[in-house]
């Protein structure tokens, strides 16, 4: 079997298994391989029906016969009894209180039966044991030393236990893995770590790898497969980072002098002073400035730690700035925010920090374009035709663009972007943050041309910014730098642990705002059973009268469909509003917002929560990022146990907007033991970055953040609790790059690093 052939050349599937595996991602006989173990059952000794020993755990391998159901004589309990039988006698089972056992495993069938040994030495018995079907060849094939050998094993045996899905079950890939095995298919996979690395760090090799992790004999043998394969999956990905850092540095950048002078001139005009925190982030910022080549950095700042007034100085730096060779004219920023929503939230904070500044700002969304200042008033912002905002956006009229993905259509070129910022970074993919930061191709320059030569009104219309940029509408090529890239800062307010930072954003230097400005009111966060819900309501209502505003969040659209046995039982966004307009809060305007809604349909709803004609948002967590309603200062969380610890800090940040003091609720609907740590520990602490390093620690980045969300194996993500690893990888990577940039000497490894830039899609 080689690796590279589909799974469907060699086994038969069905049409519900096929599209199993296709949602798992499996469709080569490699890919097969790579689907590891979530667990393994180790529940005791392997052991015979003739070797038994009382009060010992063991596990046995045979078959079932004679289950009946019956009530005990002197207890009258439910018990389901029978015998199970190997080649070395048989020993009797017993169920107690669970009668459909008799029926659950058809007799004569392989079994594997884990359970504690009861009874005394004369009449033992299994007591309640878990019972596995599993196939014949298992109980002949290695479970004994040899076939028909009646001593067990003296070493516990481990099984693997793998993820399932609906359609394939665990004990199917246990024997389709198996048969690969077997084939000797493991020789043939090709090792992307490199021999030398794989010596260093102590690692198996790939095949060595493979068996291990299936079919491991002990706990060592699982541990350093893991190991090696969790190392491997770091390093492919920090290899990935490792050419987008030497693609990005040996690029040439506009030339942004003055920087130092122009930030504090910006700031002599802002009515606050900047934190410690902001000011080390601006100086991170103007060093990257004077490098030859663009910067690549990551502004992390937790809800309301100042992120826009960082870019904001950044930016007046950059439009500080002449274009090279000219007289006039300013080099261009594009800002490039998640939503709508958000987009024209930062163009009103960008108007307020230029609004007293010779700078021309323009917004450009799905929804329409404006500018400012407005030619017929200084201090507003006016509508204007997409044609024209196009032509003075590639003339260079246009100093700030701020948009949505409106930013990188092809339309949009500049004509001298010096600098791309983008919020809530994570929100959008490589290929869009790219597309961005090569708006300065002479190609795309040339398109912009053309399309403004057909499309744009003559110019010195009614809101030219002529008459205070007088940029003169010359071939952008012809001053030396059109294929200038931009330096990038990408920015975002979601909590991220340092070694999943190192790891995801390895090609980014990272700046981390962990101050909040003075005059923020601390939130109060308090834990309420359901049961005593008229609580929150209470202190929300309370909130309501004194004209604040508040959110409840729940963790679904829909009801639950009853039919389904596995449906998320929990409460749903819809039915809340509309038991709360009716039965709660009658005299306040309630709204809905959630993920199923149009672009329009949300912007509607949000606009009318800022302007106050909604008093209370009803909302899935789709309210996580891009809201900012300063009058909002109380928040209902429905089910906070279902809510990462990381997206309820962010969920409470949306009432941390302002200088009232918030209230925040958590209503969970079960009360774990690790669920009621988890809620206490954002109940006791406000500190978003503390909390995602403690979720890590407790609960590991699957549960933290979700494979979903960044595309991480389990493996890899539970790796990032291993900082020398993640720093071994990070070194490794570094140095395979500086030798060898394109890894035109390690095939299987760019072949790894190609798929882990596909998996990856949190950034």
């Amino acid at each position: 079997m080689p690796p590279q052939d589909t799974v469907i050349k060699y086994f038969r599937l069905t049409p519900v298994q096929a599209s199993a595996l296709r949602r798992l991602g499996i469709s080569t006989i490699e890919d097969l391989l790579r689907h590891f173990p979530a667990r393994y059952d180790v529940a005791g000794s392997t052991a015979t029906a003739r070797t038994l020993t009382i009060g010992a755990k063991v596990t046995l391998f045979g078959t079932l016969s004679g289950l009946k159901a019956k009530k005990l004589w002197k207890s009258r309990r439910n018990a389901t009894e029978g015998f199970f039988e190997d080649s070395s006698g048989r020993v009797k089972v017993m169920w107690f209180n669970q009668p459909y056992m008799a029926s659950y495993v058809p007799e004569g069938n392989a079994v594997k039966v884990t359970g504690t040994v009861g009874g005394n030495a004369e009449r033992p018995y299994i007591a309640n044991p878990e019972v596995e079907i599993v196939s014949k060849e298992m109980i002949t094939a290695g479970m004994f030393e040899s076939p028909g050998h009646a001593e067990a094993k003296t070493e516990p045996m481990h099984y693997a236990v793998y993820p399932e899905t609906a359609g394939v079950t665990s004990l199917w890939f246990r024997h389709a893995i198996d048969r690969v095995l077997k084939a000797g298919t493991a020789a043939l996979v090709a090792d992307p770590i490199p021999a030398d690395v794989r010596e260093h760090y102590h690692l198996p090799d790939i095949a060595t790898a493979l068996q291990y992790i299936h079919t491991p004999e002990k706990n060592a043998h699982a541990e350093a497969a893991r190991k090696r394969f969790a190392f491997e999956e770091i390093f492919a990905i920090q290899t990935a980072r490792a050419q987008e850092r030497a693609e990005n540095d040996s690029l040439s950048s506009f030339p942004i002098i003055e920087t130092q002078e122009h930030v504090r001139k910006f700031l002599t005009t802002v009515p606050f002073p900047p934190t410690g925190a902001q000011e080390r982030a601006i100086a991170d910022i103007v060093g990257d400035f004077v490098r030859p080549h663009p910067m690549a950095r990551l502004l992390e700042g937790d809800v309301g730690s100042g992120k826009t007034l960082v870019a904001a100085a950044a930016a007046y730096a950059v439009v500080s700035s002449r274009p090279p060779r000219r007289e006039s004219g300013t080099l261009q920023v594009a800002y490039m925010a998640p939503t709508e929503i958000l987009a024209g939230q930062h163009f009103q904070s960008f108007i307020e920090y230029f609004k007293d500044l010779p700078i021309n700002i323009a917004l450009i969304t799905g929804s329409g374009c404006k500018k400012f200042p407005s030619k017929v008033s200084k201090e507003k912002a006016t509508d204007i035709s997409r044609a024209q905002l196009l032509k003075w956006v590639a003339n260079g009229e246009i100093a700030m663009v701020i948009g949505t993905h409106a930013l990188i259509q092809k339309s949009v070129v500049f004509q001298h972007l010096a600098l791309a910022i983008v919020d809530e970074q994570h929100r959008f993919g490589t290929r869009q943050r790219r597309a961005l930061a090569q708006k300065n191709s002479a190609r795309e320059r040339k398109g912009a041309e053309n399309f403004a030569l057909r499309n744009s009104p003559p110019t010195g219309g009614s809101n030219s910014p002529r008459s205070r940029f007088s940029a003169p509408l010359r071939s952008p090529a012809s001053d030396g730098h059109e294929n200038s890239a931009p330096h990038f800062l990408s920015m975002t307010a979601t909590p991220i642990p340092r070694t999943l930072a190192l790891t995801l954003y390895g090609d980014l230097d990272i700046s981390v705002l962990d101050e909040l400005p003075p005059g923020r009111a601390k939130i109060t966060t308090k834990i309420v059973k359901a049961k005593d819900r008229a609580i929150a309501y209470d202190a929300v209502r309370a909130e309501l009268k004194k004209g604040h505003q508040a959110y409840v969040i729940c963790p679904r659209i829909e009801e639950p469909d009853p039919a389904k046995i596995n449906a998320l039982q929990a409460k749903s966004a819809k039915a809340e509003a509309k038991r709360l307009q009716k039965d709660i809060f009658p005299e306040y305007q309630i709204g809905l917002l959630h993920g199923a809604m149009t672009p329009s349909e949300k912007d509607a709803v949000m606009k009318d929560f800022s302007d106050n004609k909604i008093q209370l948002l009803v909302a899935t967590s789709v309210v996580e990022v891009g809201i900012n309603v300063p009058n909002a200062t109380a928040i209902i969380i429905e089910g906070a146990e279902r809510f990462g610890l990381a997206q309820l800090h962010q969920l409470r940040g949306r009432i941390m907007r302002s200088s009232h003091p918030p209230l925040c609720f958590l209503l969970p609907e079960s009360t774990g033991e690790m669920s009621s740590k988890r809620l206490k520990a954002l109940e006791k602490s406000d500190d978003g970055f503390k909390l995602a390093e403690s979720d890590l620690e407790a609960r590991g980045a699957g549960d933290l953040f979700g494979r979903r969300q960044w595309g991480m194996s389990d493996l890899g993500m539970e790796a990032l609790k291993n900082i020398k690893l993640i720093r071994a990888a990070r070194d490794e990577a570094v140095r395979a790059v500086s030798i060898d940039p394109l890894l035109s000497n390690n095939s299987a490894l760019r072949e790894r690093v190609a798929k882990a830039r596909t998996e990856l899609h949190g950034e």
